[in-house]
């Protein structure tokens, strides 16, 4: 397999006056002299005009002849060389890349949609021009490759009350999973000489028909560790509660008055809606 070859041809500015110079005088020298094979040289300089080359910043001109490769030319400025030469141009300017969104599975199974968001530049012009047939077709459909490999190697959510673990999750382990992608796409696009600058998740949800139920499911979750929360603060304030009446001997109660006690401040600390007191002007036995 080749490799890229960068040139430097001749410098065009000076081949530009030439050309010029034969085009013009060869058109002068046969309307004076009235002598038509003086436009030998007006052919000669409008021949020379082809073999310019025009090299804009961040990009390139890849060199042909007869097909077969003659290298790159990678500095910027006006060249000349062979006018037989075929010129390619190859943008070396970082590109923007934001894929489809995709319907696949993840680990678990659960359809999710997911995009992606690549930024790449093309380092080896040769491998870009000749190894594959369209390169930016190439980068298109290898990034939809890699991010439907990566979302079926972690899960999009971790599901502990399953059983189901995961130190890597799609949803909060980004640094991780853009890391992934990243490298899994520099192995991908390595081979049409393409540099992945940076790719991470541009978009990542629930497919539409498990989307309410997930969300069902998120918002049931939430519920049970707020409740979770709330009854062990709950009992922490009544283990509290007792020790300080205890401590500072306000009154004395039994286990039964004890157990009513703490079943009272329970409901009250818990509850949804607050409690409505009622209050007790006779002993503590009525």
């Amino acid at each position: 397999m080749k490799t890229e070859k960068i040139i430097k041809p001749a410098n065009g500015y000076l081949l530009f006056f030439i050309a010029l110079t034969l085009f013009l005088g060869g058109v002068f020298m046969a309307i004076n002299k009235e002598n038509p094979v003086y436009l030998l040289a007006t052919l000669m300089g409008f021949i020379l005009s082809f073999g310019f080359i025009l090299v804009n910043p961040n990009s390139s001109k890849v060199i042909l002849l007869f097909g077969k490769y003659v290298g790159t030319v990678k500095q910027n400025g006006l060249f000349w060389a062979n006018p037989l030469y075929k010129k390619k141009t190859i943008s070396l300017r970082a590109s923007n890349f934001d894929s489809e969104r995709l319907k696949v599975n993840d680990k678990l199974g659960n359809p999710v949609m997911i995009s992606t968001i690549l930024v790449w530049r093309v380092t080896e012009t040769y491998k870009a021009a000749f190894d594959v047939d369209n390169y930016e077709n190439f980068v298109r459909v290898q990034t939809d490759a890699a991010v439907r490999k990566l979302a079926s190697m972690y899960p999009y959510d971790n599901f502990a009350d399953e059983g189901h673990e995961e130190e890597i999750t799609l949803r909060s382990s980004v640094n991780e999973v853009s890391d992934a992608l990243e490298k899994e796409l520099e192995e991908r696009l390595s081979i049409a000489g393409i540099e992945v600058l940076e790719a991470r998740i541009g978009y990542l949800a629930y497919a539409q028909e498990i989307a309410s139920a997930m969300l069902k499911r998120q918002q049931a979750t939430a519920i049970v560790a707020a409740r979770h929360k709330i009854v062990q603060g709950a009992v922490e304030m009544v283990e509290m509660a007792l020790d300080e009446l205890s401590k500072k001997e306000i009154v004395e109660l039994d286990e039964e008055r004890k157990a009513a006690m703490v079943s009272n401040l329970l409901v009250i600390l818990c509850g949804d809606k607050e409690a409505s007191p009622v209050v007790n002007t006779g002993t503590l036995s009525h």
